[in-house]
């Protein structure tokens, strides 16, 4: 009996761990307690254990009912006659109570903190710490923004980029049928230009298995001023990417490198020397216990050698250009506006209470990429009050005060002048035209 009882626990405590590895597989929590992930994950597991528990138990139960009691037949070794015996049934106690109520005690104490964790971090008695997550000092625009050949304005949005990569591709008869491009196209500065760069992926499973062991041929570039757009081929194909599958997988590969590192979504670069990198932000919270999301640093990985290493925020190399999401840092303008003095006026009163208006556009400066977005009074839906300047890799934050109308109006205005041909209106441009703030351009 007490064998049994070890093959059986063993065996449960196998499926376990294979059902709980491949469920971090998928999911690929980081294995921080700053991370809601894990605790979701955590509790995943405990129910996998029960319910193996549970089954062990049922299959375990009907055995015993059905198999004792039943009459046996065996032939002895020494007479060679059959000898009919009847199997007793075993009465030893089954027992499902006490791991049930343990693992249904450690869901609980789990959601429990969840609970706590996430009250902890509500603006209701965080106000300050959200408002301070980003820092707008004054700028002037003049000296900071210099003036802009109209030569040089770049046109190409992302749509328009990726019309224009599907295009080159589509000229590749040898790479159509295999690959497809990626809709990053990431903004950056390339040797002194505003580029939009994207990899190509594989076009599905099969594609990928074929091609698995060259890996990703050439990336695709488009200069947002001339529209040129190139295939960029590589010497050597990139073998880690998201379109790719197991431990090649950048994320999988990241999560198993870097196990306790939170990561924000990998962005796709490229240096100076035209080397492609995936740039994995690492998260930290700033409120509470997993609040007021900022970046801390990031892990940058050799999209073609899977070479990786980890900057601090401030030692982050200069070529990269976007180390905040754009997102996030709309999430902390809006934060900073709601906030400014305290979480119940942000409700009542509303005094001095600003938002971002309702998109946003990129600037190259100083090779560097900025974020740029219009904020306006909460009460005031036609104007704006000013717009900020967002450096994407040191989120240095600078506030113009311009008052105006918004790009919304700006967008419709120019909308209407063409109304008859259909056009949609772009977000607006920031230029720097005879030294005046700013124009305006659809």
């Amino acid at each position: 009996m007490k064998k049994h009882n070890f093959a059986s626990a063993a065996g449960r405590i196998a499926v376990s761990a294979i059902l709980i590895f491949l469920s971090f597989y998928m999911l690929l929590p980081a294995v921080n307690l700053r991370d809601r992930n894990f605790f979701q994950f955590l509790i995943l597991s405990v129910l996998i254990i029960l319910v193996v528990n549970f089954l062990s138990f049922v299959k375990d139960f009907l055995s015993r009912i059905l198999g004792g009691g039943m009459t046996i037949a065996h032939r002895d070794p020494v007479t060679g006659q059959t000898i009919f015996e009847k199997r007793p049934r075993d009465h030893s106690p089954i027992s499902l109570e006490r791991p049930l109520k343990l693992g249904f005690a450690v869901i609980a104490v789990l959601i429990a903190w969840m609970c706590i964790a996430t009250v902890i971090g509500m603006p209701l008695f965080n106000a300050a710490r959200y408002r301070d997550l980003i820092t707008l000092t004054d700028g002037d625009f003049t000296a900071d923004i210099a003036e802009i050949d109209m030569k040089n304005i770049p046109v190409v949005d992302r749509d328009s980029a990726s019309r224009l990569g599907d295009r080159k591709l589509g000229e590749m008869t040898e790479l159509v049928s295999q690959f497809e491009i990626a809709g990053n196209y990431t903004q950056i500065n390339y040797k002194g230009a505003p580029y939009r760069v994207t990899p190509l992926v594989y076009a599905d499973p099969i594609k990928w298995f074929f091609n698995r062991k060259s890996g990703l041929p050439a990336y695709i570039t488009v200069d947002m001023v001339t529209q040129q757009t190139d295939l960029v081929w590589l010497e050597e194909g990139m073998k880690y990417s998201p379109s790719e599958y197991f431990f090649r997988n950048i994320n999988r590969y990241l999560r198993f490198r870097y196990p306790t590192k939170i990561f924000d979504d990998v962005s796709f670069e490229i240096d100076d020397s035209g080397v492609p990198y995936w740039v994995a932000p690492t998260v930290t919270y700033r409120v509470g216990w997993w609040d007021g999301k900022d970046i801390e640093g990031a892990v940058l990985v050799n999209a073609v050698t899977g070479e990786s290493a980890y900057y601090k925020k401030e030692d982050v190399p200069q070529w990269i250009d976007q180390l905040y999401a754009s997102d996030l840092i709309i999430t902390q303008l809006d934060d900073n506006g709601k906030y400014q003095n305290g979480y119940w006026n942000s409700l009542f009163g509303q005094r001095n209470v600003r938002r971002t208006t309702y998109g946003y556009n990129y600037l190259a400066l100083n090779d560097d990429v900025y974020l740029y977005t219009g904020m306006s009074s909460v009460t005031a839906d036609q104007s704006n009050i000013g717009f900020v300047l967002v450096n994407l890799r040191t989120k240095e934050t600078k506030f113009y005060t311009v008052p105006g109308a918004t790009e919304q109006s700006a967008m419709a205005s120019a909308e209407g002048q063409v109304q008859h041909l259909n056009y949609k209106a772009t977000f607006p441009l920031l230029l720097n035209i005879s030294n005046r703030p700013p124009t305006l351009s659809p």
